[in-house]
């Protein structure tokens, strides 16, 4: 028995390295001992062998499931399950803690199981690789405190990877656990926060102990150093309790602010504070309080929204004591949407054409009405009423309740015409047959939207054309062709005829061929005519252009055909342009010439060379 047993630990003996069992020969003397130890070291993470796990990283997860015939939600539950059983069993962790990070680390488990080689039994394949492969514990516990991958990767330590070693931080962390803090929540505090995490024992405790003493309970507390997590660094936050303190004044129970407090959002309680004091300045104490009671306009942005709605407001005359009722019957909407209507109606009222001292007076009797709903938009409400802004801005003017007809997301039904409008629509329709429009043909609807006016006046502009000396039947075919020449006044037709009669020596009949002349400003005009005599002048254009020529083509096609090309053939022989008191060579004459046709509309053009206006008439050299 003896021999054998020799020649079973000298067959084992022969498998192991040779000076670790040259160690273990001097160093045991129990033969039980001896097996122990040699039993530990044919474990494959202690020693090198041919028998080692390899794992091969898994580039494509959802195949490689596939392979083995489970799905990505049944590998996440195994790798959860061996994570938890990792960090409980092996690394000690407390069993709270470690379910609480398994279960709120989704991205560290997947990248988890693209590491491990795809096997039947998941969590068997998972738990092997965590025991010949320590993992960095800092990532999903940063993980399951709330905290993205993209930020906690700033926050890892470069010199530890178990979370055991930075006793600071467990400690703080157990400290807000124990204060009721969630733990998803904690993350925040760490991200805006990370010196809270370093603090000494006790030290946060005694900051929450601290808040604890100005009036503000538990629950609320939470509330506030979540939405605000500055507030536990250095010394006590000296706005925060000044806050409190003058909230006192107003409210019967401080902690009616946990309803207010939004989790999500940071609060400035400087600002806060200033709010606060400037209200108190405006306000009666009493209204105040009422105010505060009635909506929560200290918590919008700090107060910053509901400084921004009293500013606007007192613009357009509102007496603080109107401004203090207005709140006291606030709608129950955000003071932020409360001033988006505000000025949406602001800005209809501007677009309808409104004089500033009438939109100041509806804005002082009707402004709480008015932020309450949220408007249409000027060209939506035009077309569905089907009038124009001269009508509606009677309406409002004569009836400002009539807006609250007008909201967004609710039907739109045309208005009715006036007697005046029918009388109108009427004299219109008879003007329009006697041009020999046929009655309800789609011709006659198309002279209706492009010719405005009563047809009184029509029939006057009209006539004003025939008297500069055309024949009836011209004016009509001129009509037929540009039906938008009827929407000028007849002084504006008439200085326009004068205009091509006596300054541009054409023969009033021109018109009949080119009657859209009358709907181009006089100062077009006078630019392409100028520029066009200049070239002739110079032998550079084709003279005895028609005028239809000159000026109906487009700015782009002018300069193409008239100007550039044209005015480069008008360059000196030794390839210099003169301009006043500007010499330059050829390519950047060219440059400045089209960038000074650009300018036709103006008459001008800022040398982009020597930084000096040039004249467009002082190229007449």
């Amino acid at each position: 028995m003896i021999n054998l047993r020799k020649l079973r630990l000298t067959s084992i003996l022969q498998r192991t390295p040779s000076d670790f069992t040259q160690n273990l020969l001097r160093s045991s003397e129990n033969p039980l001992r001896l097996v122990g130890l040699i039993c530990i070291a044919q474990n494959p993470r202690l020693c090198g062998t041919t028998r080692a796990v390899q794992f091969v990283p898994c580039k494509d997860l959802e195949a490689a499931l596939n392979a083995v015939g489970r799905t990505i939600r049944e590998a996440r539950k195994a790798a959860k399950s061996a994570l938890l059983d990792y960090l409980h069993y092996t690394r000690s962790f407390q069993y709270l803690d470690a379910d609480n990070i398994s279960k709120n680390s989704p991205y560290f488990v997947d990248e988890l199981l693209k590491k491990v080689k795809m096997e039947e039994d998941i969590k068997r394949s998972v738990s092997r690789y965590l025991r010949y492969h320590p993992i960095n514990e800092f990532e999903p516990f940063f993980e399951s405190i709330g905290l993205k991958p993209s930020e906690y990767v700033s926050f890892l330590p470069n010199n530890m990877i178990f979370l055991s070693d930075d006793q600071l931080l467990l400690e703080n962390y157990y400290v807000l656990c124990n204060y009721g803090v969630p733990r998803n929540k904690i993350g925040k505090i760490y991200r805006e926060a990370p010196e809270v995490f370093g603090y000494d024992n006790r030290v946060l405790l005694s900051k929450l102990i601290a808040y604890e003493k100005q009036g503000v309970c538990q629950t609320t507390l939470l509330k506030v150093i979540v939405s605000n997590p500055h507030l536990l660094i250095g010394d006590s936050n000296l706005y925060f309790i000044e806050v409190i303190e003058k909230l006192k004044y107003y409210v019967n129970d401080i902690n009616w602010i946990e309803e207010h407090l939004l989790d999500e959002i940071s609060y400035n309680w400087g600002q806060m504070l200033e709010f606060l004091c400037l209200l108190g300045k405006a306000f009666s104490e009493q209204q105040l309080a009422d105010v505060i009671h009635q909506h929560p306009v200290l918590f919008e942005e700090s107060g910053g929204r509901t400084l921004s709605l009293i500013s606007f407001l007192l613009k357009f005359g509102l007496s603080m004591n109107l401004i203090s009722q207005i709140f006291l019957k606030f709608p129950q909407i955000q003071v932020g949407i409360f001033l988006s209507n505000l000025r949406h109606c602001f800005l209809f009222l501007s677009e309808i054409e409104m004089e500033g001292a009438e939109i100041g007076k509806i804005f002082r009797s009707h402004a709480l009405l008015l932020g309450s709903f949220t408007l249409k938009r000027t060209n939506s409400l035009l077309a569905s009423l089907k009038v124009g802004k001269k009508r509606v801005k009677m309406l409002v003017r004569d009836n400002p309740l009539e807006l609250k007809n007008w909201v967004l997301r609710r039907r739109v039904h045309p208005l009715l015409d006036t007697e005046e409008e029918q009388n109108s629509r009427m004299q219109k329709t008879k003007f329009l047959l006697k041009l020999g429009y046929d009655e309800d043909s789609p011709e006659i609807k198309k002279a209706f939207k492009v010719i405005r006016g009563k047809g009184a006046e029509l029939q006057e502009r009209f006539d004003c054309i025939v008297k500069a000396g055309l024949d009836f039947q011209d004016v009509l075919h001129m009509i037929s062709v540009s039906p938008q020449i009827l929407n000028l006044t007849t002084d504006v037709i008439n200085l326009k005829i004068d205009y091509l009669v006596n300054e541009l020596g054409y023969p009033v009949s021109t018109l009949v061929n080119f009657p859209s002349f009358l709907s181009y400003k006089v100062e077009r005009v006078n630019l392409r005519h100028s520029m066009y005599d200049w070239l002739v002048d110079q032998g550079t254009a084709v003279p005895n252009l028609s005028l239809s020529t000159i000026v109906a083509c487009t700015e782009k096609e002018f300069l193409r055909v008239y100007a550039i090309e044209d005015l480069a053939a008008y360059l000196e022989p030794n390839g210099f342009l003169l301009f006043p008191s500007t010499l330059v060579d050829k390519s950047s004459a060219l440059n400045l010439v089209e960038g000074l046709c650009y300018g036709l509309w103006n008459n001008r053009y800022k040398c982009p060379l020597h930084n000096c206006e040039i004249h467009f008439r002082a190229l007449r050299i």
